[in-house]
């Protein structure tokens, strides 16, 4: 007996190649297997442990990102405090106006609006500080960014009115030559009233501002609150007051607030390019809320969306920092942008954090300048990596000290995984290339599995987004193929990772079958949990390369887990046998990362998703099925980064088939609800984006002759068809993709149309002309051209840039250059002239052309494509915006028509 025990004890702690007794009893064999060999993970204790993970992130998400302080009345905030009851009667006057794009008599009435509030702002300001109010009307002038959404336009804007007002101590001289800039637009989009983009970032700066008046006279430098007009239509009014209002050359920072959505917590997310602005908004903030990952996002282009911050920043070499408020992005540029939907205590978030962050910085001795003059690469190194935990703090640090922190985790990384790979030898080395293998084919297979359901769903569900009124459907529809295809990728993983370490032992001087067996499959599932690590190792390497700012996240989900398997489960002697992971590891290696991002992400989806409203760009530019594939492929890989440490736990339990079963379950519920229609992809409060636009077409050549054509147009930026739309409004539409409709900023390849009682509301004395006043062709030829755009005060210019080399753009009615001779850049050959201004902006201009010296001069090339919009309904657009289902609402931007739009060529052969 005592021998037997001995043996037992000998196997169960020597080396798996080393001497072993070959005196063990089966009883010793049956015992260690049983010990090592059985973790008694329930299927119970998974599913549980799983709905807590999902819990915990839920939660996590809530309390970041929708918990709301509470809203403070005007005797609760007093006079120096900020109250939401006070910036919220702004909000309702602004949208109780209406629509009021540029141009609008609707704009007007908003501009007095707010000069009237700055102006009993002024009355009220204590008598130590001076309130400053102007109504300043900018003159023509031209915004050429050459990056970003705006690369290859140019943006002409004229007869702008924006309030501006300074707050500055009235005993400090010297706060008048140095001044922040807080700055928001007043005008909305033609399709909606703009509770949220950007009445409510005009009603917290009238409040900030009421509230600044009282405490300036501690200030070291002025306050300017700009609110302007013209951001919707190319960022305008930003650039007109950075070249041409006095007080712009006082700004030494810039504070941007804007809406991407309506409501929720209004978020850092482009900050720099100096840090210190980020850093003193962390030590400040009441509710701090930033994520450098959106950031990054809007750099690489992924959101395709600009704002003033842009200006700021390239125009006026500012640092500063901006603000969007993110909640509800389905309904931005819509009629469901309301006040009905502004989440209660949105308003007080952003207010307070404002004025803590303002009264910190305005009473500062020293603001740094702008980094206009510095190097690129110095730049990146002194950018601000900045993330929140549960909106209750914020850290943020310099890229320089990130550089430090991320190559040191790699280095000890690096040398922690290569001297494993040396003690393990040839074993491990292929070991650790089988458990790699099992990440990809994570990712493979969960890729897979959601991209079959995203591209299946078109043809199966009424609409290739029916889980935009319902984001949780996406859980079911592509979480649950993308969590299955990840176990069964990495479960096919390990074993082909324990076929490899059973042929590896049989080599060695034999352990007992049954404990050879047993260790295999504890060996194999601690290689996948270190493989889990060594994914994020990669992507903390890149992330670091590319400078990254959101690499942190890479950091925290390689450094927890590692850390807790190191505590937990590692030893530093190869003479043990491995034992089951512990469950302990998995919780205190994930309790972090989870804490870290669980919000992140789901903000994330939530944004994509909400997205999808105006995801075609081009209408029927896209494949119905691409939007879902862009959902599926976060999610898919979202679960192949986080899930690996998870999954790798459960390949020992009893617990697969259930956790199968209970995937299958929720992917077959989401698909029967989506099916049935039981919950409707879209909604009166999350609607689809549709434009219904009156065309006149005068696109023709010269040799046609007039031949107008006058239509109805109805397209959606929305991906699917629209034959329910146009059942509902019965009005004769056809619709198909064999008439492409050119609006010169975008092309509509899949729309309807229809011509039955087109001819009214308009006349031929409205379409606009482009007449060829001079053509000479001496050394280089130059064509002069006289256009007239009859009354429209918005119009969009296309001019081709293979037959064009350059071009000036003047006021034909006193030949202010309003574009100069330059380099132009284009895009897909054509540089886009986007117009728009108040009342009295021009309407005749002249254009002279500067051709290329090898100009092909095809004759059916246009040279010049032109887009006139006009603010009116016929009567026909009149009867089809009543009919309009519920679920539909007009969308605006910068580069969509009116409901009336004229459209004229000029061809190489005039």
């Amino acid at each position: 007996m005592r021998q037997r025990r001995e043996t037992a004890s000998a196997a169960s702690k020597g080396s798996i190649g080393g001497e072993e007794s070959e005196e063990s009893g089966e009883g010793a064999e049956s015992r260690t297997a049983v010990h090592i060999g059985n973790p008694r993970r329930s299927s119970f204790v998974w599913l549980a442990l799983l709905l807590i993970i999902i819990y915990c992130c839920s939660s996590i998400y809530h309390y970041q990102f929708q918990s709301m302080p509470v809203p403070l009345t005007a005797d609760e905030a007093g006079k120096r405090g900020f109250s939401e009851i006070e910036a919220f009667k702004h909000v309702k006057a602004l949208t109780e106006v209406g629509p009021h794009p540029v141009g609008s008599e609707a704009l007007h009435l908003a501009v007095q609006y707010v000069l009237t509030a700055c102006q009993n702002i002024k009355k009220t300001a204590l008598w130590e500080v001076d309130v400053e109010v102007d109504i300043f009307h900018a003159k023509s002038g031209a915004n050429n960014l050459g990056s970003g959404l705006l690369s290859g336009r140019t943006l002409v804007y004229s007869d702008l009115n924006h309030v501006v007002v300074r707050i500055l101590p009235k005993y400090v001289s010297e706060a008048r030559e140095q001044s922040i800039l807080v700055s928001s637009h007043i005008d909305t989009v033609f399709s909606t009233a703009g509770a949220g983009d950007c009445s409510s970032c005009v009603g917290v700066m009238l409040e900030l501002a009421r509230g600044i008046s009282q405490w300036a006279h501690g200030f070291k430098r002025a306050v300017i609150f700009l609110f302007n007009t013209g951001e919707e239509e190319g960022l305008n009014g930003a650039h007109s007051f950075v070249t041409q209002h006095p007080w712009s050359k006082t700004v030494r920072m810039a504070i941007d607030l804007e809406a991407m959505g309506i409501g929720g917590k209004s978020s850092i997310f482009q900050a720099g390019p100096h840090p210190w602005a980020a850093e003193n908004f962390a030590l400040v903030a009441k509710y701090p809320s930033g994520q450098v990952i959106a950031q990054d996002l809007f750099a690489s282009g992924a959101i395709k969306s600009a704002t003033d911050f842009q200006v700021y920043k390239e125009v006026a070499g500012l640092s500063g920092l901006d603000f969007a408020f993110l909640d509800n992005t389905a309904v931005y540029h819509t009629k469901n942008d309301k006040l009905e939907l502004l989440k209660t205590g949105s308003l007080q978030h952003l207010g307070e954090n404002m004025l803590a962050f303002l009264l910190h910085i305005g009473a500062s001795s020293h603001i740094p300048e702008g980094n206009s003059t510095e190097a690129e690469e110095d730049i990146r190194k002194n950018s601000a990596i900045y993330f929140d935990i549960l909106g209750m703090y914020m850290v943020v640090y310099r890229q320089k000290f990130a550089n430090m922190l991320h190559n040191s985790v790699i280095m000890q990384s690096l040398l922690i995984w290569t001297t494993s790979l040396i003690m393990g030898g040839i074993p491990a080395v292929v070991s650790l290339a089988l458990s790699f293998l099992s990440v990809l084919l994570m990712w493979v297979f969960a890729l897979s599995f959601s991209f079959l359901g995203a591209f299946l769903l078109p043809f199966i569900s009424s609409s290739p987004v029916p889980y935009v009124s319902s984001p949780l459907l996406v859980v079911g529809l592509f979480g649950a193929p993308a969590f299955l295809g990840a176990l069964i990728g990495q479960h096919l993983g390990f074993l082909l990772l324990q076929k490899y370490l059973l042929n590896a032992h049989s080599k060695r001087r034999q352990l007992p079958l049954i404990i050879k067996a047993a260790v295999v499959k504890l060996e194999a599932e601690r290689w996948l949990f270190k493989a889990g690590s060594f994914q994020w190792l990669i992507l903390l390497i890149l992330g670091n390369y590319f400078k990254i700012g959101s690499s942190y996240l890479a950091l925290v989900w390689l450094v927890s887990p590692a850390f807790a398997y190191g505590f937990f489960e590692a030893t530093l002697t190869s003479e043990r046998l491995p034992k089951p992971l512990k469950l302990i590891t998995l919780i205190l290696g994930l309790a972090t990362p989870i804490l870290f991002s669980a919000g992140i992400f789901i903000r994330l989806a939530a944004t994509l998703i909400g997205g999808m409203v105006r995801f075609d760009r081009n209408p029927g530019g896209t494949p119905e099925w691409l939007g879902g594939f862009v959902i599926a492929a976060f999610i898919a890989s979202l679960l192949s980064l986080t899930l690996v440490y998870l999954l790798s736990y459960v390949h020992l339990s009893g617990s697969k088939k259930a956790i199968i079963l209970a995937t299958l379950m929720l992917f077959a519920s989401s698909l029967a609800i989506v099916l049935s229609g039981v919950v409707p992809p879209f909604s009166e409060d999350i609607a689809r984006a549709v434009n219904v636009v009156h065309v006149v077409d005068a696109t023709g050549k010269p040799e046609e002759g007039q031949n107008l054509k006058s239509y109805l147009s109805l397209f959606s930026t929305t991906p699917g068809n629209l034959n329910k739309e146009v059942q509902e409004i019965n009005e004769s539409f056809v619709c198909g993709r064999d008439k492409t409709v050119d609006f010169v900023t975008f092309l509509v390849k899949y729309g309807c149309w229809a011509y039955n009682d087109t001819v009214s509301g308009w006349s031929e004395m409205d379409i606009p002309t482009m007449h060829v006043l001079g053509d000479a062709k001496g050394n280089g030829r130059i064509t002069e051209v006289s256009i007239d755009t009859k009354g429209s005060i918005r119009w969009v210019l296309a001019i081709n840039t293979e037959e064009i080399e350059d071009f000036e753009l003047k006021d034909a009615r006193d030949s202010e250059e309003l574009i100069s001779v330059g380099k132009k850049n284009g895009v897909d050959g054509w540089h886009i002239i986007q117009f728009s201004g108040g009342k009295n902006a021009p309407k005749l201009f002249d254009l002279t052309l500067y051709w290329r010296s090898g100009s092909t001069h095809k004759s059916d090339t246009p040279i010049l494509k032109l887009r006139t919009d006009v603010d009116r309904l016929t009567p026909i657009t009149e009867r089809v915006l009543k009919k309009l289902p519920r679920w539909c609402s007009l969308f605006g931007k910068s580069t969509s028509p009116y409901t009336f739009a004229f459209l004229r060529n000029l061809y190489v052969n005039f």
